[in-house]
């Protein structure tokens, strides 16, 4: 069932869907960096929940201004003042957004300048693949802050970088950036103009990709790091099982048997 996405719906994100499918999502607040709220929030889960059944082919997310994200919005969060449980809940909210994307089944490409800060981090983590430029500084200041984080760092920047350098970084205070940053994992790509332009190449290039064949490669390989090696094993069977014989896939075959198709070659 396919259905449309309303962007007339969205205020906190710029929503800009490409002939092609690729569809850019700006967060679109950069006289606060870009900060997160609940209204940006609850409209990441709104989009990320409906984008696979939209058509959208790959998604490249940017930040508006200077900066892709600072993370929480502290003013509202101190404005708020929060019982422990309502913030526990925008935790949860935070979760539910920052999941759609990473098991949700469509290419998120990360767009990176600036500021990756504490839930910007968080956010960037959640992206299939994360592009910076040369502004593009990365850190987890809420150990300096009185706070901890609650937006998966835990998780997803802790299985990027590795537990010994996430707890550094959230201790210290320490700031990655340039070369060092793609060499620990928190970008896969770092170029010298724009990252937006590389990622809305990265993004359609992969909306090539059979959409069935991205689903399984941008859900089902999280959901198999979450399994047993015995249990992964048979899911990627099963999974492979279905996407490996898809009539869609044919053609693609053909053309590998008849030396139509274009052959692996090292970059020159």
């Amino acid at each position: 069932m396919t259905v449309d996405i309303d962007i007339s719906r969205y205020s906190r994100l710029a929503l800009d869907p490409q002939e092609d499918g690729v569809w850019v999502v700006t967060l679109n607040r950069p006289e606060k960096r870009n900060a997160l709220d609940l209204v940006t929030v609850e409209e990441m889960v709104e989009f990320f929940s409906t984008a696979p059944r939209a058509g959208v082919k790959a998604v490249v997310l940017a930040g508006a201004g200077d900066h892709f994200c600072a993370g929480l919005d502290l003013i509202e969060h101190h404005d708020a003042d929060r019982s422990p449980a309502d913030f526990m809940h925008v935790c949860l909210r935070w979760h539910e957004a920052f999941n759609k994307m990473e098991y949700g089944g469509v290419p998120v490409i990360a767009a990176l300048q600036g500021a990756v800060v504490g839930g910007g981090l968080e956010l960037a983590s959640s992206a299939h693949v994360r592009v910076m430029d040369q502004t593009t500084y990365f850190a987890l200041p809420e150990g300096q802050r009185g706070l901890f984080t609650g937006g998966g760092a835990t998780i997803r920047v802790s299985d990027l970088i590795g537990k010994a350098r996430m707890i550094d970084m959230i201790l210290m205070g320490r700031v990655y950036q340039g070369q060092e940053a793609v060499d620990l994992g928190l970008a896969q790509y770092i170029v010298e103009g724009s990252s937006l332009d590389k990622a809305m190449e990265l993004a359609r290039r992969a909306a090539q990709n059979l959409p069935l064949t991205n689903f399984a490669i941008c859900s089902a390989i999280s959901h198999m790091q979450n399994m047993s090696a015995l249990d992964a094993a048979y899911a990627e069977s099963v999974v492979a099982g279905i996407v490996n014989t898809q009539p869609d896939a044919r053609a693609r075959l053909a053309a590998f048997a008849d030396k139509s198709a274009a052959r692996v070659r090292p970059n020159s």
